[in-house]
């Protein structure tokens, strides 16, 4: 029997934080990965995949320079899916070596293999090699992050009707490809295949797509899409999908009939927890396999677990499973944590980037605080000439009471980068005054701060200086 202060379930974006600060903190810390590579979902199939095939097909396609040059202009004329591929491994094996060596001087130990609860306070672990040893722990992290939903109706078969995990095996570029689900992964896959010159159709149950992004931005990003053809269709659910030799034929339910040459479902995922015999340990997940805990120390029922990153729900992004996994440990090793800023950054890596912080123009509604707003368009900004950007929306919310900035709203290039200024102001309390009394550099996208403060500014008619009160939080 091996005995360790924290054990880790997992690798990913939660794990590796959670096994790092506790291990700083000088406590004994085992992490268990049952892939063959550390890294968990985020590096192997998730966020450090799909940003890098991103980045390879902008690269690939020119398609940041077609302002310029036309919608026909292209850095290489004929793209692979192998042209993808070899970006894409040289990022992971540069990820996996980094943090094997955080693992290696942090003096975290590692085991590779299947854990599963024998009791509270108990793992037994499947090694790679065949090999059952027992892990007794005082204090055990779950980060085992989620895995594709794949329902049973769906003819999965790795090649034409895929999940996203196999996405990324595919050995051919579609010319066309029928999305199903518009959440946050759909649209990124969508719109990437879309900048590679797929035929993309994407069909959402819902009848909307992104309904934690502030509506106006969502309308300019589908404004977008449908700008280069793709094709959105919301309110329709999925009847059945059938291959059909070199197509695949998807029926809604209202009997229109899609057809393409493949079929991506990225209708949700599910926690990896069905290994794991949470019955021995006293949990139980719900039916999409995640797991309950406290929203400010990220504790199960019980005492001694607890669980952090995609596995506990929303947000599921690896920024906020980081500080998950580093609030959970700290309070599983029983050192107090402090609560991170009320603000965090949503990034959605589509084509284009959409990033947003703080309250949306409907929040603010329903809280019933009187607001303001200032729009931004990247082609008024300097840079956005250079660029050859003639698309990019930056919308600021300020309290008309206090004058603070309320939410950041940003589609556009660079979204995922520029958010952080927005941030900023929002988790320090920054006002409008900020905006308008400040400088930028010259020229810059982030130009389009002051030109959006400017036009909140005019809006509001006051001068600024006079902040009072306080708004609700």
């Amino acid at each position: 029997m091996h005995s360790y202060d924290l054990v880790v379930v997992g690798s990913g974006p939660a794990g590796r934080r959670a096994a790092i600060q506790a291990a700083k903190l000088n406590k004994k810390v085992l992490v268990i990965e049952k892939g063959t590579r550390v890294g968990g979902v985020s590096v192997h199939t998730g966020t450090i995949p799909s940003k890098t095939l991103r980045e390879t097909a902008l690269n690939l396609t020119g398609w940041r320079e077609r302002g310029f040059y036309g919608r026909a202009y292209r850095v290489k004329q004929e793209i692979s899916a192998a042209d993808l591929r070899r970006r894409l491994l040289i990022t992971l094996d540069h990820e996996v070596d980094v943090l094997e060596h955080q693992f290696s001087r942090n003096r975290v130990h590692q085991m590779r293999g299947t854990a599963r609860f024998v009791d509270a306070h108990t793992l037994e672990v499947t090694k790679d090699d065949g090999e059952v040893v027992r892990i007794d722990s005082r204090s055990i992290l779950l980060a085992v992050g989620t895995k594709p939903f794949r329902p049973a109706h769906i003819p999965f078969d790795g090649k034409s009707i895929v999940d996203s995990d196999e996405i990324l095996e595919i050995e051919g570029l579609p010319r066309s490809m029928i999305v199903i689900g518009a959440g946050v992964i759909g649209i990124e896959y969508a719109t990437i295949f879309s900048a590679l010159d797929t035929a993309v159709t994407v069909v959402e149950s819902r009848d909307t797509m992104l309904d934690f992004i502030d509506k106006e931005i969502v309308d300019d990003f589908a404004y977008q899409l449908r700008d280069r053809n793709m094709k959105l269709i919301f309110g329709q659910a999925i009847e059945s999908v059938v291959k059909d030799g070199d197509r695949c034929h998807v029926t809604l339910q209202n009997g229109r009939r899609l057809s393409a040459e493949m079929v991506l479902f990225a209708a949700g995922r599910v926690g990896a927890t069905e290994m794991l015999d949470l019955k021995n340990c006293g949990l139980e997940a719900d039916k999409r396999g995640r797991l309950a805990v406290d929203p400010l120390t990220f504790q199960t029922s019980v005492p001694n677990i607890y669980a952090a990153g995609d596995v506990v729900g929303f947000p599921s992004l690896a920024s906020t499973s980081m500080e998950q996994g580093r609030i959970a440990s700290r309070h599983a090793v029983g050192v107090p944590a402090i609560e991170p800023p009320k603000f965090f950054p949503y990034g959605i890596y589509a084509v284009p980037e959409i990033s947003t912080c703080g309250f949306t123009e409907e929040e603010v509604i329903e809280r019933k605080i009187p607001y303001e707003c200032g729009i931004a368009h990247f082609r008024e900004t300097s840079r956005g000439h250079i660029m050859g950007l003639d698309t990019g929306l930056l919308k600021l919310i300020f309290s008309l009471k206090t004058r603070r900035l309320l939410g950041a709203h940003i589609v556009g290039e660079g979204a995922t980068e520029l958010v952080h200024i927005g941030q900023a102001v929002l988790n320090l309390k920054g006002t409008v005054d900020y905006f308008v009394e400040n400088t930028f550099n010259y020229p810059t996208l982030a130009e389009a701060y002051k030109i959006a403060g400017l036009d909140a500014w005019n809006r509001m008619g006051e001068a600024p200086g006079h902040a009072t009160g306080e708004d609700p939080e």
